[in-house]
């Protein structure tokens, strides 16, 4: 006798949704989030909120976001974007997932939906990044129109391509699990401030003692790359010499790392600043670079000296 199909007794699925925030940190960039943003209405799995947070409300034009289907809030916050980054996370205390978004990085439609397959499918993982198909923030930078289609004429990953480890989740799409947030008390470190660089690297090397780190082929973006609103050249040259080396201090970051890093930095813009690109201030790179090392030498680096500088 052939059985008879039982109604379920519940709603529950075989893999329950999570709570997907989306949470973007901005200052300054008025013009570009309205660009920008409103495209999240294209993803196939919406997110259940997106938190915007500035250090002023003139930083967001809430008008151009009124008609988004999904909640939308904005939050203050001090300047810095680790600063913003934590508001963010105080302020969603509920989430499963935080999708932190540059606000100038378009997504794939199928970006958070891929996303939460990948979380609920792998409970080890802390960390994702996603696949860059553009980067803008290594040349002029690229608009928004550009970036839109090269999302359209990307190709579909194979679905046999698989995650894969990585030393870091890529700050400006970073997915993170938020119990592990909340059990291991993690934060971002608010001793990088401003712009924060290599603040990502940082929480990434911090949660990879708890979780995997890893990289998606099929969480596909553009990072336009804009160039209003950056921090100082002569600011970002100290940064990229005294973020390591206070990394290194942290044991987030190895000396080989570091060295790497720092030596690249140095080494770019000593050779460009006789002819450097019209969107870089390699003069002032450089002689942040020197600044950092000179204080390093008299003993008396750290990050939150940028602070001082213009």
């Amino acid at each position: 006798m052939k059985p008879r199909s039982l109604p379920p007794l519940n709603n529950a699925t075989l893999f329950p949704a999570l709570t997907i925030v989306v949470g973007i940190p901005s200052s300054g960039r008025r013009e570009i989030v309205s660009a920008v943003i409103p495209d999240l209405a294209r993803q196939n799995r919406k997110p259940d909120q997106l938190l915007i947070c500035a250090p002023a409300s003139d930083d967001v034009d809430m008008a151009a976001l009124a008609n988004l289907p999904f909640p939308v809030q904005f939050i203050k916050s001090e300047p810095g974007l680790c600063r913003q980054r934590n508001a963010i996370i105080d302020a969603v205390p509920n989430a499963d997932i935080i999708l932190f978004l540059d606000d100038d990085f378009l997504l794939a439609p199928t970006y958070i939906a891929e996303l939460e397959s990948l979380f609920l499918r792998n409970p080890d993982v802390d960390v994702t990044t996603g696949t860059v198909l553009a980067d803008g923030a290594t040349g002029p930078g690229i608009p928004v129109d550009e970036g839109l289609a090269l999302l359209r004429d990307a190709h579909t990953p194979a679905e046999n391509l698989s995650i894969r480890e990585t030393y870091s989740g890529y700050g400006c799409n970073m997915a993170v699990r938020m119990s592990t947030v909340h059990i291991c008390r993690l934060r971002f470190d608010e001793k990088l401030p401003f712009y924060g660089w290599l603040e990502d690297v940082d929480f990434s090397r911090v949660v990879s003692r708890f979780g995997r780190v890893v990289v998606s082929p099929h969480l596909l973006g553009v990072h336009l790359g804009t160039k209003t609103g950056r921090m100082s050249g002569l600011r970002l040259g100290y940064s990229q010499i005294a973020n390591p080396i206070y990394l290194v201090g942290k044991r987030s970051m190895t000396w080989r790392h570091a060295l790497t890093q720092m030596t690249r930095n140095l080494a770019s813009n000593a050779i460009r600043v006789w002819r450097p690109e019209p969107w870089v201030d390699r003069l002032g790179r450089l002689k942040g670079n020197l600044l950092a090392i000179s204080d390093f030498l008299r003993g008396r680096l750290s990050p939150q000296n940028i602070q001082g500088i213009d």
